[in-house]
């Protein structure tokens, strides 16, 4: 009796977490089943299509005589590739300066750096387009690239900042023994220990970047260097709006960030739930 007390209080427990699951999945399933629906079903509340049409993806991906989405793909991956790589170095350098270098004001600058994350992205925008735009830096990926590499924002320094301070100085001493130079200890000791923390920062920016449509539509004018965001938006016009297309590819357009985030989940827990080396 007593035994199959916890066990049904288990079962219960399951079938309530799986119809949660499925329940928060619904949006999902309708997202697959009505991008290959044809445009007289999308009203219907049926789920899946009476008669699948796959070239919902075949039309969606060739689009255009000139462009097809691979094109899109590549544009996105490639900003994305460095995106990545600038968030990584500009917020490890930054996050090592403020949690081991000692310096004039490093509290100070340190606490307005933290007020900046309470700044709307909203405020800065017009003055970053005056600036790029007097640079001659619009229609380019530069204005979307560069932020990466000038510290990689506020959150992230932060969040490898409080990983760091974690660390042991007792480890940066004895690298100091070992004749390390300050680069030395954060190339040779810091880096390789946080590297759960620069996970979370590889995919945070991935998906953050990926997703940030207001900037890459301010900055972005050539239709060939646009983003998928950018071409999403193509598939509606003040006339028409290619519905079974535009589910398609929107589909397709957040494989990637699904991947990475599956493949990458155990340093990402790692990352937020560790502040240091387990002892």
């Amino acid at each position: 009796m007593l035994q199959s007390k916890p066990l049904f209080k288990s079962t219960i427990t399951h079938i309530v977490m799986i119809a949660a699951s499925l329940l928060m999945l619904y949006p999902v399933f309708w997202w697959i089943g009505a991008s290959l629906k044809d445009a007289s079903e999308m009203g219907l509340a049926t789920i899946w299509p009476k008669q699948p049409i796959w070239d919902n993806y075949i039309k969606g991906w060739h689009f255009s005589r000139d462009y097809t989405f691979a094109t899109f793909f590549k544009n996105t991956l490639w900003m994305e590739l460095w995106n990545v790589i600038g968030a990584i170095i500009s917020s490890s350098l930054v996050a090592f300066g403020f949690a081991r270098v000692k310096f004039a004001g490093s509290k100070l600058w340190f606490s307005i750096l933290l007020l900046t994350m309470m700044l709307p992205g909203q405020v800065t925008l017009i003055p970053q387009y005056i600036l790029y735009n007097r640079l001659e830096l619009v229609d380019s990926y530069i204005p979307l690239v560069l932020p990466h590499f000038l510290g990689g924002g506020a959150f992230f320094v932060f969040l490898v900042v409080q990983f760091i301070r974690g660390i042991p100085r007792e480890l940066d001493e004895a690298a100091t023994i070992d004749g390390n130079s300050t680069f030395g200890i954060y190339y040779r000791i810091i880096l390789p220990l946080i590297v759960p923390a620069l996970v979370n920062v590889a995919i945070f920016t991935f998906i953050w970047s990926w997703d940030d449509f207001m900037s890459q539509i301010l900055y972005l004018n050539s239709i060939h260097k646009y983003t998928v965001g950018l071409a999403l938006r193509m598939f509606v016009d003040q006339f028409d709006i290619q519905w079974g297309q535009l589910l398609a590819m929107s589909l397709l357009s957040v494989l990637p960030s699904a991947v990475i985030f599956m493949f990458a989940q155990k340093y990402f827990v790692e990352g937020i739930a560790t502040t240091g080396i387990k002892g």
